[in-house]
């Protein structure tokens, strides 16, 4: 979309250093068959950065699973397993596993949990977060 608009742009601007006169470009509406009606929406999103050996992630696992299954559609959760790729840890930078990371709907991380948390205390927070799953 951007594309076709920045080559609009750049071909009236071309015309107009001819000194013609060039007619305001309207933008195109993309096509109602472009954006998919099954396409998702944005929804809350969890990030459990782990391990899958480390004794306290272990014990997350089966909350996660949980999580996953009761809240399909309305929470992502993600689990991150930092031995398995170093590197996947980087962009969140934790301090220790497991770290869970509480992200809204439009992205921005809105907080954060260092160590094992309960299926309860998650729900908890999201709640008092301000987000009803």
């Amino acid at each position: 979309m951007w594309v076709r608009t920045l080559v609009l742009v750049g071909a009236a601007w071309v015309v107009g250093c001819r000194g013609e006169r060039v007619a305001p470009v309207a933008q195109a509406a993309e096509p109602a068959s472009a954006v998919p009606m099954n396409a998702p929406r944005p929804i809350p999103h969890l990030v459990d950065v782990g391990a899958g050996k480390c004794i306290p992630c272990k014990a997350m696992a089966p909350i996660l699973d949980e999580l996953k299954t009761e809240y399909a559609g309305r929470l992502q959760v993600t689990f991150v397993d930092v031995w398995v790729n170093p590197d996947a840890g980087q962009p969140y930078a934790i301090r220790m596993i497991p770290t869970q990371i509480f992200y809204g709907a439009d992205g921005r991380e809105l907080a954060r949990h260092e160590g094992f948390i309960s299926k309860a205390d998650i729900l908890g927070r999201w709640k008092a977060l301000g987000v009803e799953l």
